[in-house]
């Protein structure tokens, strides 16, 4: 069985987990208290409109050269705090531009699947051994794929949890789907 002949499951699983994702951030509202709204947001805007700061993520309190770290000054900044992280996005977020990109991610993670679920599942093979194989892979894409960054970058546990829940159901759509579509063996030909 080559790649190839998962190409229908691959794209019903990128839709379905694409639409998926519509539904949890368009329509429910378990994510709603995810990100916190900046308080003061006038002077903070205010303060990054007329600092000249280049789109990109930054951190607080900074130092960028470690020669820096011994000086008494910087340690009790740092020591202080508040520490923190900051994106600044080039302009208004394009939605349509997200949304390809999202659809083409949940692509890559279906073809990623594929793959794996193809090298150790046989065609032919019943439906709990693709369901295991290949929700296993996807759970390492959507529920733990983005964990390091929040632990480093101070994502709320609360987000944390929400995303679970989202990988989780996405990773439950691509293996229901592998399952169900996986292909049949080969008829073995009679002599």
């Amino acid at each position: 069985m080559t790649i190839i002949e998962l190409w229908l499951p691959i794209l019903i699983v990128a839709v379905a987990t694409f639409v998926l994702s519509f539904i949890v951030w368009a329509m429910l509202t378990h994510h709603n208290k995810d990100v916190a709204f900046c308080p003061q947001q006038d002077e903070i805007l205010g303060f990054i409109s007329t600092s000249g700061i280049e789109p990109g993520r930054y951190m607080f309190p900074n130092c960028a050269d470690r020669k820096d770290w011994k000086d008494p000054q910087v340690v009790e900044t740092f020591n202080k705090g508040p520490w923190g992280v900051i994106d600044i996005w080039p302009a208004k977020p394009n939605m349509g531009r997200n949304m390809l990109l999202t659809v083409t991610y949940f692509f890559i993670v279906a073809v990623i699947v594929g793959y794996l679920t193809r090298l150790a599942v046989p065609a032919g093979a019943d439906f709990m051994n693709v369901f295991q194989v290949s929700f296993t892979a996807a759970l390492l894409a959507h529920v733990l794929g983005g964990a390091p960054e929040g632990v480093w970058f101070g994502k709320r546990p609360r987000f944390f949890l929400t995303d679970a829940f989202d990988g989780l159901l996405y990773s439950l759509a691509t293996a229901l789907i592998f399952a169900a579509m996986w292909p049949q063996a080969a008829p073995v030909a009679t002599p």
